[in-house]
């Protein structure tokens, strides 16, 4: 019998495309990525599958309600796993109106077609059917130093339009649950790290910065606590809770490893010390540069797992120590990804191939 696929929005992101990645290797169900390819979007994260017949690229916004309702009718998907959305806080700072355009109404209207969706299965589909909807720890808002890791029956707390956004849309999804009976899955993670991460975020942009001697900025002290979750580890996590997660339940998802972004830094210019004895600046830690922090900038983040460990037998299997390893010697390995990244080369590839 024919596989039904699983439907990825936005794939050709970094923990997306991971995903999908992952998925292809391990499971045996198509997926179909539907991705708007906005500036994090990369389609040269998934070359190496672009011609595995198990895959296909839709190029779209999950806020075209047009567009989406016609691919769930085309291709009947079993599942839709959700991670679209606008992510970087700084960013969010600065420009909050498409935060809330993607994180809220994009979710809104993913809902609204996926519930018309699965009024048309049969019994049988509809009840194998999952609607898995990635989010962050950050919707918890900021931790003491003594207070408990996140669980999730916390309080949410959201501090940044970003978090806030990703909040409002927890609470949709939660909704359609309760009201529709809408089978949902929500995972909360942690900053997740690894290959194919846009170098805006900490861990790729400290790299990016060492190996050519640019300054290594970070934010006030350097003390802010974050757990840190290797992107393989989520991926597996996603798909734990697809498979076995109990529908209208909620998993938080986190690595076991916090760590101060400043510890974080050293232990990169360390190791890049060691891999790296002939870049222009060496020790590399002689590159940081402490700028005037964010505004609202959370202080510590840190997840109980204990739900998902104890219900669905998942843990991760990085220790920050392996996966920072792994993560810097990728970027070393993939020196032309990261030009095209930076230099915007794959922007204008895709802007061509896609009239973006």
């Amino acid at each position: 019998m024919k596989l039904k696929p699983i439907v990825v929005t936005g794939g050709a992101g970094f923990i997306g495309s991971n995903f999908i990645l992952q998925w292809l290797a391990s499971e045996q169900s198509p997926v179909i990525n539907l991705d708007k390819l906005t500036y994090a979007g990369n389609l040269a994260n998934l070359e190496s599958v672009a011609t595995d017949t198990r895959y296909q690229f839709v190029h779209g916004d999950i806020g075209d309600r047009k567009l989406v309702a016609s691919l769930l009718e085309n291709h009947q998907p079993c599942a839709i796993v959700h991670f679209a959305a606008e992510s970087h806080v700084d960013r969010s700072i600065h420009g909050p109106d498409d935060f809330i355009l993607t994180n809220v109404n994009g979710t809104f209207a993913l809902l609204e077609e996926v519930r018309a969706y699965c009024a048309t299965l049969d019994p049988s589909d509809k009840q194998n059917f999952r609607f898995l909807h990635v989010s962050t720890d950050e919707v918890y808002g900021s931790l003491k130093p003594e207070d408990p890791e996140f669980s999730e029956s916390t309080a949410y707390a959201p501090n940044s339009p970003y978090s806030a956004s990703k909040a409002a849309s927890d609470h949709l999804v939660r909704a359609y649950h309760h009201t529709y009976g809408l089978p949902t899955l929500t995972t909360n993670c942690s900053n997740n790290y690894g290959p194919y991460q846009f170098p805006e975020k900490l861990i790729p942009l400290v790299i990016l910065n060492a190996r050519t001697g640019k300054s290594i900025p970070v934010y006030g002290d350097g003390g802010n606590v974050r757990d840190w979750l290797y992107v393989a580890d989520h991926c597996d996590a996603i798909r734990t809770v697809l498979a076995k997660g109990r529908i209208g339940e909620t998993y938080n998802i986190g690595g076991a490893n916090e760590k101060k972004n400043l510890d974080i830094v050293h232990t990169i210019c360390a190791i890049l010390d060691e891999l790296c004895p002939n870049d222009p600046v060496v020790p590399h830690k002689q590159l940081i540069k402490f700028v005037q922090d964010r505004p609202g900038h959370d202080r510590r983040y840190a997840i109980d797992p204990r739900k998902i460990g104890g219900e669905l037998g998942w843990k991760p299997k990085e220790t920050f120590e392996t996966g920072i390893r792994k993560t810097i010697q990728w970027y070393l390995a993939h020196d032309e990804w990261t030009r095209q990244v930076t230099s915007g080369a794959y922007r204008q590839w895709m802007a061509t191939q896609y009239s973006l």
